[in-house]
């Protein structure tokens, strides 16, 4: 059995440590934060200052591979995260009945939560498993090396304490300090590809009234205008974000942190307008996050692997803005296949390296096409909208074989080229718009007009 030292205690670290464990091997995670995730839920959330994880306070929604890989590695999460209030959404729910069952529609399920519920059920999980060993507010001060070429990591310091270890996993965020320190001990530098958004991403959280209505009824989660987007996350516990999305040239961006400001530019998108008029309770603060980028830290360059016995999960090998939802995935999966395959990892880290770019550098390659499209959307020179790709999207809504693709993708399952690129699908967009000659690409949200009317002067 390996010993392995995990660094970082966020969803990355605790999924590695927790698969790990259940395969018997010796682990170590070090979180430098001293409190954790437990049973107050709206406690941890909204009151717990976490500098260094922003993207703890801001919505999300788990594709389908953090459930399938719960389902698959822990059951028991799975259920407790259930049992916390997170809610599953089945892509297919949009309409009245599903259509006839194909083959992987059962994966095609967001699980519908607050980041902290599933950190509680995580950590929960993580102290019941006998070989890890949780030592929070530990901060690794620094990697121990064994010579040769290239190095190899033969543990971690933290304090006055050395820690040997046949694999340290560094998932301490994107943030991480681990390329600095390679390039300290003298190995080769990480190769880091950093692609800035140019978008900045609002937030805002309500909660459903106790004796209020509880349902907007069918309506999509997001709504568009030429400069703007704006969505939705149902949440559990009754809770709800809404977002804006927006360019960060846009001079009227500031202004939104007001909350009065951000809450009247939501009810000009029929989207978040319908969740406000169910009348929630607000809370106080609007979330923002700018400075946005997508990032893959990579520790293998030409010549190979630049350090053996160490490497990356999570944001600290792939980062992506929250726009498409891809982190919390991504990790998991990563994660999986760490745990499945640490022996040889810990031999050679290679084989990991081979199968980041496989599997997970298609959706980071996907992510950045995806937000290079919408900085330019957004931007004041946008062009026009592709009348197809417009079709495509609004098709969706009504026929379940191109929401089939659309989910698909959504979740990670098939790249669009797969999803969108079969006979069928391309068939099935082609017959809505000769049912819809005089079709053309539109937005639901307000005109340029409206919006500024909505910002103080």
């Amino acid at each position: 059995m390996a010993r392995v030292a995990v660094i970082g205690g966020g969803i990355s670290g605790l999924g590695t440590a927790l698969m790990l464990g259940r395969r018997g091997h010796a682990v170590t995670l070090f979180e430098q934060d001293a409190r954790q995730a437990g049973e107050d839920l709206d406690g941890d959330f909204f009151d717990w200052g976490r500098p260094r994880v922003p993207q703890a306070v801001q919505p999300h929604s788990f594709l389908a591979p953090v459930r399938t890989v719960l389902r698959a590695e822990a059951p028991d999460v799975h259920a407790d995260l259930l049992a916390r209030g997170a809610r599953e959404y089945h892509d297919f729910d949009w309409f009245d009945e599903h259509p006839p069952h194909r083959a992987g529609d059962e994966e095609l399920v967001t699980l519908r939560t607050r980041r902290i519920a599933l950190e509680a059920a995580l950590t929960a999980a993580v102290g019941r498993e006998p070989t890890v060993e949780v030592r929070r507010g530990h901060r690794v001060d620094a990697l121990t090396f064994e010579e040769g070429r290239p190095a190899r990591v033969t543990g971690v310091r933290a304090g006055a304490r050395t820690h040997r270890a046949d694999l340290v996993v560094d998932a301490s965020g994107r943030r991480s300090s681990v390329p600095d320190r390679l390039v300290e001990a003298g190995c080769r530098p990480p190769v880091v590809e950093s692609h800035r958004t140019g978008i900045t991403y609002l937030a805002r959280w309500y909660r459903l009234r106790a004796d209020g209505p509880r349902d907007p009824g069918r309506v999509k989660g997001g709504s568009t205008a030429p400069f703007a987007m704006a969505g939705v996350f149902p949440s559990d516990n009754d809770t709800f974000a809404l977002s804006m999305v927006l360019s960060t040239g846009d001079p009227t961006r500031g202004a939104l942190t007001d909350p009065a400001v951000f809450e009247a530019v939501a009810r000009s998108f029929p989207a978040t307008a319908a969740w406000l008029a169910l009348e929630p309770e607000p809370r106080p603060a609007v979330l923002a996050m700018a400075g946005l980028d997508n990032r893959w830290t990579s520790l293998v360059d030409d010549d190979g692997p630049v350090v053996t016995g160490l490497v990356n999960a999570g944001d600290s090998l792939v980062h992506t803005n929250p726009t498409l939802g891809h982190g919390v995935a991504l990790g998991l999966l990563a994660a999986q296949y760490l745990a499945t395959h640490v022996d040889r990892i810990a031999a050679d880290p290679a084989d990991y390296h081979d199968w980041t770019v496989r599997t997970l550098r298609p959706w980071f390659d996907a992510q950045v096409t995806a937000d290079r499209a919408n900085e330019q959307r957004l931007s004041e020179n946008a062009p026009p909208a592709d009348r197809r790709a417009a079709a495509l999207a609004v098709c969706a809504f009504e026929d379940p074989v191109v929401m089939r693709a659309r989910a698909q993708v959504r979740h990670l399952l098939r790249t669009p080229d797969e999803a969108y690129g079969s006979d069928e699908v391309q068939e099935r967009v082609t017959a809505w718009l000769a049912a819809r000659p005089d079709f053309t690409p539109g937005h639901d949200g307000p005109t340029r007009d409206r919006w500024d009317a909505l910002i103080p002067a």
